[in-house]
């Protein structure tokens, strides 16, 4: 039996799907990984920097006290970073882990843009607008 003209078709679109989702898995998985590395080797440098940590209640309570020692604007985590001070590098491993969905999100939208899946491209732009949009209300709230 003959098969169908559009058997190829179908399967160079299941082999563009499954390149696509390896594609939004891996920026995931990228994600996690550099955002743990980057959190890890913060939290060495912090102590290696900060030997008194380990040694005192009262430092280390001070490391742990919401605002005081970690960054709270995205200039102070560079300046931070770029004086290898290690709260700043934590800092940068959770914003990365926060971004991670997000750029998720944006890849996907270039994925079904080239599958040409005009409903899923209108539909996961939406949600990445929504993504953005609860970042700036977020930050106008706080």
């Amino acid at each position: 039996m003959r098969r169908p003209a559009t058997v190829p078709q179908n399967e160079e679109h299941d082999a563009r799907v499954r390149r696509a989702e390896l594609i939004i898995s891996g920026v995931l998985r990228l994600g996690v990984a550099a955002s743990m590395t980057l959190i890890l080797m913060g939290m060495l440098l912090s102590f290696l920097h900060h030997r008194e940590y380990v040694s005192s209640p009262a430092e280390l309570q001070r490391l742990t006290h919401p605002g005081e020692a970690v960054p709270q604007s995205l200039p102070g985590v560079i300046d931070g970073i770029k004086h290898l001070r290690g709260q700043s590098i934590v800092s940068a491993g959770l914003l990365l882990l926060i971004l991670t969905p997000v750029i998720r999100v944006a890849t996907s939208i270039l994925a079904f843009a080239v599958q040409r899946d005009r409903t899923y491209v209108i539909i996961t732009s939406m949600v990445l607008l929504l993504l953005l949009l609860s970042f700036v209300v977020g930050r106008a709230g706080g």
